[in-house]
């Protein structure tokens, strides 16, 4: 039997019965609350977030086909199992048409109802697993490796390192590019969570009218196009970790509800009026100034408090340059796509030291990317090194540090590195967004503000 621990509802009107399976269960190490007939499982279901429900059939009340109904329809990762002492095959097979995991007839062997409920949790497990799949190798793909000697790194993951078992929330901020997701991903990985999800939300790719549906659910017909009930992703990562990618990017209008969701665990779906429950910790990213945002009228002071219990602040490429090597190393190594393993002559990492990597480890990896594919001999040398030429690629001294810290807009600012970083991709605007860390929408309206050709 599994040993992790799971919540189970048993809902049966024969109290013997009820009481026999309750401690059955117990003793196989489940978390277990019992319900006398349909309406006490109902709200049972409602304010706890139960792997399983083993329910009777023929209850007071409100029988246990209304009951399998009300769960399938409002959470439908909860696998029930239907409990009857007639063998009747027509409500077997209206029970699994209309959504329950098995059936089975009273009285049954305790082995019997254990390896079916083990079943049933093993489906739920592959069933949130499947959810939360994309969210994974997003992770195991993002740019760059924990890998680094140089003393700014070492900092961070000694910090990480420290927070990690702890439960407060965390703040990682750094440029795009820094590795903000890894070190989000290195602190779950080494916390008491480390068995549960990790979910991840880009807060900056989601529109502002959809972003509270996909943090908390929809119920069916709560808007336009909402057809069916959808669960939430502080639903998926409970009891594991919610990661806010770019947080200062989120609406106004979903903050308090973020913020009451981190005091009290507690939230609605869009369109219900149900409590309901999750237990996440919470570590968020941004590449933006939070107090800065919060002066601007743009993210809440409370919020802030509350996301910010810890801050862990990542270094620029070029804070800690002698780790450029190591990361070429890993990348050659390690996230190539070529057949041949290639590698690098000394003067192309002497020129690749030399330069200021506005778009930080993303850069670099993109970078070595393209050099690895275009390479002949399959050692990359200086001539194969495609770096930009625009205002973002001169080095310190020249143009760059005539314009930072003098009386110039910000904005203008933000234009020259806009104009860089399309430059260093050839006009690409998806890859441009990535490493800017913005929209592609974003991109686009400030590129028309911008004038940028």
């Amino acid at each position: 039997m599994m040993k992790k621990e799971f919540s189970i509802l048993v809902a049966d009107d024969e109290e013997e019965f009820r009481d026999l399976l309750s401690s059955l269960l117990s003793r196989a190490d489940f978390t277990v609350d019992t319900a006398l007939d349909g309406v006490t499982a109902i709200n049972a279901a409602q304010t706890n977030p139960y792997d399983v429900v083993l329910c009777d059939v023929k209850m007071p009340n409100l029988d246990g086909i209304e009951v399998l109904k009300f769960i399938k329809a409002s959470f439908p990762a909860i696998e029930v199992i239907m409990l009857t002492g007639f063998a009747d095959v027509q409500i077997a097979v209206e029970c699994m048409k209309l959504g329950a995991y098995d059936y089975i007839s009273k009285p049954s062997t305790s082995d019997k109802l254990l390896t079916t409920v083990q079943r049933a949790l093993e489906r739920r497990q592959l069933a949130l697993e499947n959810v939360v799949m994309k969210s994974q190798l997003r992770r195991l793909q993002a740019s760059g490796d924990m890998v680094g000697e140089s003393k700014a790194f070492a900092k961070v993951l000694q910090m990480a390192a420290k927070v990690a078992p702890t439960e407060s929330t965390v703040l990682i901020q750094g440029a795009t590019g820094t590795g903000k997701e890894l070190i989000a991903n290195f602190i779950h990985q080494n916390s008491t969570r480390s068995n549960e999800p990790l979910v991840a939300v880009g807060c900056a790719s989601i529109a502002d009218t959809l972003i509270e549906s996909e943090l908390f659910g929809q119920e069916k017909s709560a808007f336009t196009d909402a057809d069916t009930t959808k669960q939430g992703i502080v639903e998926i990562a409970n009891k594991g970790t919610l990661f806010l990618d770019e947080v200062g990017d989120m609406s106004l209008m979903v903050q308090p509800k973020l913020l009451r969701f981190i005091q009290s665990g507690e939230f609605r779906r869009v369109g219900g009026n149900t409590v309901l429950k999750a237990d996440c910790r919470i570590l968020s990213a941004t590449n933006k100034n939070l107090k800065d945002e919060v002066k601007a009228g743009r993210f809440r002071e409370d919020l802030l408090y509350r996301i910010n219990v810890i801050t862990i602040e990542m270094s620029s490429l070029r804070e800690r340059k002698q780790d450029i090597p190591i990361l070429i190393a890993s990348f050659l190594q390690n996230k190539m796509k070529t057949k041949v393993k290639k590698d690098i002559s000394p003067k192309a990492v002497e020129m690749l030291m030399e330069y200021h990597w506005p778009g930080n480890i993303r850069e670099l990896e993109n970078v070595i990317e393209r050099a690895a594919i275009l390479c002949q001999d399959n050692v990359i040398q200086p001539h194969d090194v495609s770096l930009p030429t625009g205002p973002t690629s001169l080095p310190a001294g020249i143009r760059r540090q005539e314009k930072i810290g003098t009386a110039v807009p910000l904005k203008e600012i933000d234009r020259l590195h806009i104009e860089g970083v399309l430059e260093s991709f050839r006009g690409n605007k998806t890859e441009s967004a990535k490493v800017l860390g913005i929209s592609l929408k974003t991109l686009y309206t400030k590129i028309q503000q911008y004038q940028i050709t």
